[in-house]
């Protein structure tokens, strides 16, 4: 909290990151950061971010389908999945009648996402989906 705190603010916006001429930022503003990242983590003599499938270079779709993959693997709920991928849920019919965000479950999934991240061993964890 207190890295996002520090973080330079725009008047009026409610985004922690926001494009320069205000708003949110582009899907091709995210993009444009990972080479940089690449690049930099290669000229550091690191090893850098690579799909170890392809081999290829990382990019923002691969960091969600890693999310969306995990989450499946762990059994939390395809819906709760999705909805924190942004995605729209089945049918017109069915998003009228879903209408809450899930966010009090989704918390609990983000933090054992975040503990898998940081190599954190969850298995003692009980995660309460709701």
């Amino acid at each position: 909290m207190a890295i996002l705190r520090a973080l330079p603010r725009m008047t009026d916006s409610p985004y922690v990151f926001f494009a320069p001429r205000g708003g949110m930022l582009s899907d091709m503003s995210i993009s444009a950061v990972m080479p940089r990242m690449q690049n930099s983590e290669i000229k550091s003599g690191r090893a850098g971010f690579w799909d170890p499938r392809s081999k290829r270079a990382a990019v923002p779709h691969g960091l969600r389908s890693t999310f969306r993959q995990w989450a499946a693997e762990q059994g939390f709920p395809r819906d709760m999945a999705e909805i924190s991928l942004a995605h729209f849920i089945g049918s017109d019919v069915e998003q009228a009648y879903q209408r809450s965000d899930m966010l009090e479950c989704r918390r609990a999934m983000m933090e054992a996402w975040a503990c898998f991240l940081l190599g954190r061993n969850i298995s003692n964890s009980v995660v309460d989906l709701g």
